[in-house]
């Protein structure tokens, strides 16, 4: 990341056509680019109060456009500096004038996520609300949403704060001991001490327990639609989806491309996608489409496999069978509202495979089955829910030092039950209290800052 005492700019809103397009000031000179955008060197906004102003080109004297401005004062704004905002009409072409002529005025091109790392580094923002405003923008249900906004209030940094007080007192007690021999532990305190280690580690597992179905909620499941052609896949696709998204005859083979199209089931977000029907073909477009279902087979996280239960099971349903076989599935048997319909087949296989945690019994005609099927889609991932009235770790990287300040603090109290040493003992408690501080940002290195702000987006 560039020095913060540069003045930086970036649009705020996504690119492309809009009624309104956000661009920010950031920075020492910020004021003054306003003024000269304003052409009055003399102005003097009232902070945090918008005006509406003429946008003026200073080396013709051309006016660009009417645009809102909003000036926020050091260090009353978003990260703690001079902040100018220009609320222009959503013209590309305008937006890049715009810009332009303010990286002309000294500004430079924001960094991915450098106004929020300016907040974080000013201490306007914890390292974990910043993160929740990038899962706020990029939050796909509102249950993701719901949890984006706990974090940014502050909630996984006041749930943190007690654990990093507990050790550092435990801390402070083993440094006295370790620096005046005569205040050694007694045994009373010395058992004290393990068990409100043990209990902090505990406490410290049971929010970690919580990013199975975080995890879940933050990076959604990706589910393909696999079978033998004309057993319905797309159809069943179109019934999940909602509306008719992809094309349906009675011609085997229709499908030959991929489509994808996102849902939320019981607000976790799920990608599906519609595969080519599996088989060997000499046509060479069908046989293309069948090379990307079997791709799509091996990167998706579940698959739901289609089969016609109306008819004998084929020779092309085992073959698809086999391909799967090592990978999580769901047997879909469609066609359930027809007469002939049977389960007899598949009776018994949910035991025998273990890779295939159900077999359900659907029609895509008459949507029978569906919700049970939006059910098995999640049981398989994190007990079928990501439901939680409390606080989900979402984020990996909170995840991981978790598990380290766990282990680290675990570690601490085996050494003192053996009645090691406090400066070995030290050494864990000290490791774990870093482990934290870098959850909330206190001791997060500037390397590990840029990594983290690089999968902002550029206006954040």
């Amino acid at each position: 990341m560039a020095a913060q005492t540069d003045t930086i700019v970036a649009l705020s809103t996504p690119p492309g056509r809009s009624g309104i397009g956000v661009i920010r000031i950031s920075g020492p000179d910020s004021l003054h680019i306003l003024r000269t955008l304003v052409s009055a060197e003399s102005y003097n906004p009232t902070p945090n109060l918008m005006r509406l102003k003429s946008l003026i080109d200073p080396n013709s004297a051309e006016t660009l456009d009417e645009a809102l401005v909003c000036f926020f004062k050091a260090p009353h704004s978003f990260n703690g500096e001079d902040v100018a905002e220009l609320h222009c009409h959503g013209s590309p072409v305008l937006l890049r004038t715009i810009i332009d002529l303010i990286l002309k005025l000294g500004a430079r091109l924001a960094d991915p996520g450098e106004f929020s790392l300016r907040a974080v580094t000013n201490g306007r923002l914890k390292l974990t609300e910043a993160e929740a405003i990038r899962d706020l923008i990029d939050a796909q249900t509102d249950t993701a949403l719901r949890q984006a906004t706990r974090q940014l209030k502050g909630e996984i940094s006041n749930r943190l704060r007690p654990a990093k007080e507990n050790l550092l007192e435990t801390i402070v007690r083993l440094e006295s001991s370790l620096e005046f021999v005569e205040d050694d532990l007694p045994a009373v305190q010395h058992q004290a001490t393990i068990d409100s280690l043990l209990g902090l580690a505990r406490d410290l597992s049971r929010l970690r327990s919580t990013f199975a179905a975080g995890k879940l909620l933050h990076d959604g499941i990706r589910v393909a639609f696999v079978g033998r052609p004309n057993v319905g896949k797309s159809s069943l696709f179109n019934s999940l989806v909602g509306h008719e998204r992809a094309i349906v005859t009675e011609i085997p083979g229709t499908t030959r491309d991929t489509l994808t199209e996102s849902i939320a089931v019981s607000g976790v977000p799920v990608l599906l996608i519609d595969t080519a029907g599996i088989r060997n073909s000499s046509d060479e477009i069908e046989s293309i489409g069948v090379a990307r279902a079997r791709r799509e087979a091996a990167d998706a996280d579940l698959l739901i496999v289609v089969v016609d239960g109306s008819e004998y099971l084929r020779e092309e349903d085992q073959l698809v069978l086999a391909e799967v076989s090592d990978i999580r599935h769901i047997v879909a048997l469609n066609k359930s509202d027809l007469p002939t319909f049977s389960t007899a087949t598949f009776d018994g296989r949910v035991g025998a495979d273990p890779n295939c945690s159900a077999v359900m019994s659907v029609s895509a005609k008459s949507e029978a089955g569906l919700e049970s099927l939006r059910a098995a889609i999640l049981e398989p991932f994190a007990n079928g829910s990501a439901h939680s009235e409390g606080l989900l770790i979402t984020n990996a990287r909170h995840h991981d030092l978790l598990v380290r300040s766990i282990e680290a603090i675990a570690s601490s109290a085996q050494l003192l039950e053996d009645f090691a040493s406090e400066e070995i003992v030290l050494v864990g408690l000290h490791s774990a209290l870093r482990y934290l501080g870098e959850i909330t940002g206190e001791t997060t290195t500037e390397e590990i800052l840029g990594q983290i702000f690089s999968t902002f987006c550029i206006g954040k």
